[in-house]
């Protein structure tokens, strides 16, 4: 299991990956997780990174099965965690903290 801790604005979000699974919250506790069709998508944000989706009338159904296809083809924890800090940094998100089971948080730079 891997955590990371990312600031957007005033907001901290948690996302934890485990295995398949990937859940987001947006409070430091981690009480309530959501999966991936729990969160919010704006528009703009999905246009920006599928352009063919423009057109789309479901073009947030369509966001999320490509997101949790893209976390399938990943074949370890590491290359999930990589893969979701590096789609956030292009939306503002910062990442700060990347914690994996039985081990410190280490501070992201």
């Amino acid at each position: 299991m891997i955590e990371i801790l990312f600031e957007f604005g005033t907001e901290a979000i948690l996302i934890r990956i485990d295995g398949n699974s990937v859940r987001f919250s947006n409070t430091l506790f981690g009480n309530v997780m959501a999966d991936i069709k729990g969160i919010r998508l704006s528009r703009e944000g999905v246009i920006k990174e599928f352009p063919d989706l423009k057109e789309s009338e479901d073009w947030k159904e369509e966001a999320i099965n490509r997101f949790t296809e893209k976390i399938k083809g990943c074949a370890t924890e590491k290359e999930k965690a990589d893969y979701i800090v590096e789609d956030l940094r292009k939306f503002g998100y910062v990442p700060k903290f990347l914690q994996k089971k039985g081990y410190r948080r280490r501070v992201i730079r």
